[in-house]
């Protein structure tokens, strides 16, 4: 069983990028998943018309899946590491 808490209301994460000015997302929590999977999506922050950049997706045990296409491994971490450690 997972000891971190997750990501409970919409946060900003700051993400450094290699090749790239580093970037604010917004990641929301999706209230409508329900069951095992917890899911968050993911937007670029302070724009009018925000781009999708993909969702993560946690299971009960910590485990955790980017869906998109988007951002890079090292960046996928980071989002993933935010998300725990915000509320654990």
């Amino acid at each position: 069983m997972m000891n971190n808490s997750l990501l409970l209301t919409e946060g900003k994460a700051w993400i450094k990028r290699k090749n790239a000015p580093g970037e604010v997302v917004r990641v929301i929590p999706d209230l409508e998943s329900k069951g095992r999977i917890t899911a968050y999506q993911l937007y670029t922050a302070f724009e009018h018309d925000p781009d999708y950049l993909g969702q993560i997706l946690f299971d009960a045990e910590g485990y955790w899946i980017y869906d998109g296409n988007v951002l890079s491994v090292e960046e996928q971490e980071q989002l993933a590491r935010f998300i725990l450690k915000v509320e654990g």
